[in-house]
């Protein structure tokens, strides 16, 4: 039990997402093993604070977890403010730390994956995060493999890993355009993260995560990857601040055969990065003919020309899902 690493769990006001997530978790077979901190976030509101207690409430109940401390914040921290301070508190007593949001499911084999990868590159300096979500993936790749940078769906890290944070996103990004690495940053164009970094800049978003990725991808780090997602994000349903409703295409299959992986090369998958573009480009496309779709639904007058033009954007729509 205490070669487990801790479990950081933040909530804020979604108490139907934050049994979900804490009721998949206590199936997982090591969560009985493992210590189990909850960061609850303070109300930003007065309309908040029924939900936060709610949500609190729940909390005084769980079990299942060898042991669980609550860390109730009395004023909003917001979330990038907790989730730094809560992975830097734990990582000061603490070798490691597997984070979770109140929005993420996991399949029972997660907490095995990601102690026992844990372990096995716990001396590999270049590796800074374990990752327990993928998207859904057409091409065959390994069972797991690695990609430059960090990520934040279901993940872990080090306390030598999460040293390299910068919270700092203008010298991120002055970085990044200054070795003109834009373009890979941005997953060959296919997908906006130095746009999210120039946000974070301008205070238009609050973002901890955009900042770890930058972070660990200007150290040249890597992160493992799972070719089968052990996390699904059950937030995408308008119900968050830091999330819209918008469709996200999960992995077809839940789970490794085998959640204890052997070591692999600690080296880029550059067939992994290409699928990742791919994946991007084809969920761009998903969006912009479900955007048309909708457009086309409440504009046309003609019951039955929308019918058709709706038809049409369906059958697109099905043929991008199975590029």
């Amino acid at each position: 039990m205490n070669n487990l690493a801790p479990i950081a769990l933040f909530t804020y006001n979604r108490p139907s997402h934050t049994r979900q997530t804490i009721e998949a978790l206590a199936k997982n077979d090591l969560a009985s093993q493992s210590k189990l901190f909850v960061f609850s976030d303070g109300a930003k509101s007065s309309e908040d604070e029924p939900q936060v207690e709610k949500v609190r409430q729940y909390l005084n109940n769980i079990s299942g977890f060898h042991s669980t401390q609550i860390i109730r914040r009395d004023a909003n921290s917001g979330l990038s403010r907790n989730i730094i301070d809560g992975v830097t508190w734990l990582l000061n007593d603490y070798e490691s730390v597997i984070v979770l949001e109140d929005d993420l499911e996991t399949h029972p084999n997660f907490l095995r994956y990601m102690n026992h990868s844990l372990k096995l590159y716990a001396e590999e300096p270049d590796v800074v995060c374990i990752h327990g979500y993928v998207p859904s993936i057409k091409q065959r790749l390994p069972e797991t493999f690695f990609i430059k940078g960090a990520d934040c769906w279901g993940w872990a890290t080090w306390k030598r890993g999460w040293e390299i944070f910068n919270p700092n996103a203008q010298q991120l990004l002055d970085e990044i355009e200054a070795r003109n690495l834009s373009r890979r940053f941005n997953f060959n164009n296919s997908y906006h993260y130095t746009s999210m970094l120039r946000q974070q800049v301008e205070r238009k978003i609050d973002s901890w995560a955009i900042r770890w990725y930058a972070s660990a991808f200007l150290k040249d780090k890597l992160t493992l990857y799972p070719n089968r997602s052990f996390v699904k994000n059950i937030g995408f349903d308008g119900s968050g601040r830091h999330c819209s409703d918008l469709p996200v295409k999960e992995s077809g299959k839940p789970m490794l055969l085998n959640p204890e992986q052997e070591k692999i090369p600690i080296i880029e998958n550059e067939k992994a990065y290409k699928a990742f573009v791919f994946n991007y480009r084809c969920q761009k496309l998903r969006w912009k003919l479900q955007t048309i779709s909708r457009i086309f639904k409440s504009k046309c007058s003609c019951a039955g020309f929308k019918q058709v033009i709706f038809n049409i954007m369906q059958k697109i729509s099905t043929f991008a899902d199975k590029i």
